[in-house]
Order: C-alpha cells, then sequence, then structure tokens
C-alpha cells in the first residue's frame, strides 16, 4: 500500500513532463514494468542490431548506456574490450562483449551519461532499463512484458513482482510480450492483448488501443544457439552428454528449463538469485555434483557465463564441462518484424 502511494506520488509529479527533460543526442529506452525476467537483455541487442543493419543508423555512433546494476566502479564508466561483470555489470559487460565496435557506457545519473556520450560524438543511445528514470524523457520508450506473466495480472512488490504502476505500461511507444510460444495465431495474439489492458488490437497493422490511446504491441519468442564454452578449455564432447547439471542465477529460468529437458535428463539445478555474484561456496557445491555426476556437462546461460569467468578459482575439470546456450529473440512473424523497424526509423 505504501509502495503503491509513493509510485502514484511520483507519477503525478512527472506526468505533465515539466520535470523530465530529452538528451542532446536521439535515445531509445527498452525497459519494463517488471523486476526482471521479461527478457530486455536479448531484446537490446535485437534492437542494436537492427540499428546498426539499417541505412538510417548503420553508418552512425551508437551507444549503450545502462546503470550497471550491483557493479563494483563507480560514476562514469565506458566499457573497455575485455570488461567484466564484476566491475561494469553483467548485462553491460554482455552487450560489450557481443558489440566490440559500439560504446557501452553505464552511469546512474542517465542525464549526465547522455551527456558525456552526446560530447564523445554519439549519434544516438539506447537505454538499457531506464523506463523508472524519468528526469530522462526518452524519444522511443520499448516497454516488455512476460506472455507468462502479464504485467496486467501481477501485483506491486512485495506481494507480486511489479517495481512500477500497471498503468505506465500505456505510456511507452512499443509493448512487446516476450517469451511467447513459438506460434500463436491472431485470435491468440488478440486475447493475449485484451488480457494485458486493450480493448482492440488488429494483426495487420499491430495497433492496440486502451482508453483512447494507440500503442504498437509485438510479440517475440525466444531462439536458443548451440552450447558454447564458458572456459577456452573446454572439451566439446560433453556437449553430447545425456546427463546435464544446470545452473542459473537469472529472474525466469522456465524456458531454458524447457529447452534443455528435451535433449538432457537435469540431474541437479542450482538456481541463484537474480544477477548472483559466485563465490567459491558455489564452486564447491559445483566440484561436489561434479564428483556425483562425473559424466554431466554443466550448462549456464549467457549472463552467468560472464560471472563465472571473473571468478579466479575456478577448477580445470569444471572449465572442460562448462557451457552456456546463447539466445536471440525474434518476432513471431515477419509483418511484425517490419513495422516495428518502420518505427524504429522515426527517431
Amino acid at each position: 500500500m505504501i509502495y503503491s502511494l509513493i509510485l502514484s506520488l511520483r507519477d503525478a509529479h512527472y506526468r505533465n513532463g515539466r520535470h523530465s527533460s530529452k538528451a542532446a543526442v536521439p535515445t531509445v529506452c527498452v525497459g519494463n514494468i517488471s523486476a526482471g525476467g521479461t527478457g530486455k537483455t536479448p531484446h537490446t541487442e535485437m534492437l542494436l542490431r537492427e540499428l546498426l543493419t539499417s541505412d538510417k543508423w548503420g553508418a552512425s555512433n551508437v551507444a549503450v548506456l545502462s546503470r550497471g546494476y550491483k557493479r563494483r566502479s563507480r560514476g562514469y564508466q565506458e566499457l573497455p574490450l575485455d570488461a567484466s561483470a564484476y566491475l561494469y555489470g553483467d548485462e553491460p559487460a554482455q552487450i560489450k562483449h557481443k558489440f566490440p565496435g559500439i560504446t557501452v557506457a553505464v552511469d546512474k545519473n542517465r542525464i549526465e551519461g547522455c551527456a558525456k556520450l552526446a560530447e564523445g560524438g554519439t549519434d544516438l543511445v539506447v537505454l538499457d532499463d531506464a523506463y523508472q528514470y524519468r528526469k530522462l524523457k526518452a524519444d522511443l520508450n520499448i516497454v516488455l512484458s512476460d506472455y507468462s506473466h502479464p504485467v496486467s495480472t501481477d501485483s506491486l512488490l512485495p506481494a507480486g513482482h511489479l517495481r512500477d504502476l500497471k498503468k505506465r505500461l500505456y505510456d511507452s511507444d512499443i509493448v512487446i510480450v516476450t517469451k511467447c510460444p513459438y506460434e500463436l495465431d491472431d485470435s491468440e495474439k488478440q486475447e493475449a492483448a485484451a488480457t494485458l489492458g486493450y480493448e482492440s488490437y488488429d494483426p495487420s497493422t499491430c495497433v492496440a488501443a486502451h482508453k483512447g490511446k494507440s500503442q504498437l504491441l509485438f510479440f517475440t519468442q525466444i531462439r536458443y544457439e548451440k552450447p558454447e564454452p564458458v572456459f577456452s578449455n573446454a572439451d566439446t564432447r560433453y556437449i553430447y552428454s545425456h546427463k546435464l547439471v544446470l545452473l542459473t542465477g537469472i529472474a525466469n529460468d522456465t524456458p531454458l528449463v524447457r529447452h534443455l529437458s528435451d535433449s538432457y535428463k537435469i540431474v541437479e539445478q542450482f538456481h541463484f538469485p537474480d544477477h548472483h555474484k559466485y563465490n567459491n561456496g558455489d564452486v564447491r557445491r559445483l566440484k561436489a555434483a561434479m564428483k556425483h555426476y562425473p559424466t554431466a556437462a554443466f550448462a549456464t546461460t549467457e549472463k552467468d557465463a560472464l560471472r563465472l569467468r571473473d571468478l579466479n578459482k575456478m577448477p580445470p575439470q569444471l572449465q572442460e564441462r562448462l557451457f552456456y546456450l546463447p539466445i536471440s529473440v525474434e518476432f513471431l512473424s515477419e509483418r511484425e518484424h517490419d513495422i516495428f523497424c518502420e518505427k524504429l526509423m522515426t527517431i
């Protein structure tokens, strides 16, 4: 109740726009209403790929600005090529590793961060998880909602997973329903739109309406790539093991568990909190599992892989059998992809 009151007062403070300002360069914000688990990082990466391959922004200096959640560094920092998750946060470090040619920066103060990037020659800034940073008004706001846990049916923390008011969903320019089943027909999309509170949704135009305001509504799914070694001395033969030990430190690992269960028998699972910093105690638990299941492979997520590499005392025997699954996201239809890209090019 108190949290809801605080959010309502904050919303009233910013809603008229007088207390927000735009950056000196165009900005695109990828955020959510929930406290993690919507697939924000792979959607940020998808957005970057679309921008960097477009005629409008492909030759421009595109940057990413993140808060750098749980990082050890302070103030404004630009990530080096060998950025560690420990110093800069796992999500910015992952993006820098996958897009080494762009500037990835971290700063809790997004206004100052954007100003410094603009001074350095950046043409466009992708704001990672800045939807609640309302002092800065993005030129395009994209908000994500998990298909299995729609914002409209959830509750505010601590009773639920929402960190912002439900009505904030309708303030964005684009809403993306993430982690969808591989096939959804138009009627199922309309049903999902209705669950989110939209009075209407046109699959042919991707336009949804809520209380007279129109937004673009899209649907995406996760695509898992082939396992990749976490460490350079990995033995790829373990990929073909029938047994698997899974370790994850993300908000929602259910889709990953389902995917891996199709090919492996998951004999043991270690589920750590989101953004978990691995320590020597965790290594001891993994070593015990390795002794108990000597032929099993060990799998983890892309974000966890970065944090595991920061460990100084990872035994070679564990390094040999430790793999991660890269993920990407894709729209459920080419039509959705094309309409999304058209909107993206309007900034």
